[in-house]
């Protein structure tokens, strides 16, 4: 008897061995659900429908995107959080996974819920202003705002958002008061700042872009380690006056912890070769966004930095949900 039970275990831990690739070299061989946590039309939603496209095309099975809303993206990181660990849930993530964990209580943790898979592309944060305005640059803006303290109002998207936490790092880096007054998302920010009600903004080249080429706003810098292919003509908000500021919108994919390593690991590497290809920095570059290549691990990492980046502006900003 122990020689068989020796021979049984010999053979089941062979079978495990052998499926363990086999599941990576089947996979996918039915759709693929990739929860995308915001509205439809917004950066997350634009970059995470373009990769799974292009999954689709490359894996041959479809990569289904579904917008499931609410609560600051909690919504759909919980259902995620909570789908099986097979690969078949996916789950498109931005910066705004890293603030959340400091402004709420989350049904889950986020720094054992998920397994990085890629880092899919980043979107800088322009700094524009109202024509109205009477500043043409970045240390311009910083004079009238520490002559007049609490008295330039910059416009956000919410509590939380890209928008809020680009001013708010704005601020504690260049030091300046600026008052921060939320709308209830990203296209009424927007809309209240061309017509000059408020007077700032911190939003990403996808989104103002075309307001500053049309001239209903002025853009006075980028918020990235080097210029823009968007905005060129823009200097970075470092060179401009604010050294150290840095704020990109990042989008990034993950799963349930407990999916396969060798599927996550396709992934990877599919994702890369999405990114690699001319028609993927294409479709990116027409978006205003740039492709960043990380193995898993790297944006692990990553995500781990930016968690802690924005604890410290969150605390420091006060920064309170609403």
């Amino acid at each position: 008897m122990p020689r068989m039970h020796s021979l049984l275990l010999a053979i089941a831990t062979s079978a495990i061995a052998l499926a363990a690739p086999a599941a990576a070299q089947d996979y996918p061989d039915r759709p693929v659900r990739v929860i995308v946590p915001f509205p439809p039309g917004g950066v997350n939603d634009i970059v995470g429908r373009m990769i799974a496209t292009q999954l689709s095309e490359r894996l041959g099975k479809q990569f289904v995107v579904e917008n499931r809303t609410g609560a600051a993206s909690i919504v759909g990181s919980e259902i995620a959080a909570n789908a099986p660990k097979d690969g078949y849930t996916l789950l498109v993530v931005s910066i705004v996974n890293a603030v959340n964990p400091w402004l709420y209580k989350l049904p889950y943790d986020p720094k054992t819920a998920f397994v990085p898979i890629a880092f899919l592309a980043q979107a800088p944060t322009v700094l524009v202003v109202n024509p109205t305005l009477p500043v043409n640059s970045i240390k311009e803006l910083l004079a009238l705002a520490k002559g007049k303290p609490g008295e330039v109002l910059y416009a956000s998207a919410g509590v939380g958002s890209f928008m809020h936490l680009g001013g708010e790092l704005f601020k504690l880096t260049a030091g300046i008061d600026l008052m921060h007054v939320p709308f209830r998302g990203g296209g009424p920010a927007m809309i209240d700042l061309v017509a000059g009600n408020t007077k700032v903004g911190f939003a990403t080249t996808i989104t103002t872009s075309p307001f500053i080429k049309s001239g209903k706003l002025k853009g006075l810098g980028v918020g990235a380690l080097k210029r823009s292919a968007v905005l060129p003509e823009l200097p970075t908000v470092a060179e401009a006056g604010v050294p150290d500021y840095e704020v990109a919108n990042w989008i990034g994919m993950v799963a349930p912890a407990g999916t396969p390593k060798d599927i996550i690991d396709k992934l990877n590497k599919e994702i890369a070769a999405i990114q690699a290809s001319p028609e993927g920095q294409k479709l990116l570059a027409a978006r205003g966004a740039e492709a960043v290549n990380m193995s898993p691990a790297e944006f692990g990492a990553f995500m781990t930095r930016e968690m802690a980046k924005w604890e410290r502006v969150v605390r420091e900003g006060k920064i309170k949900r609403e």
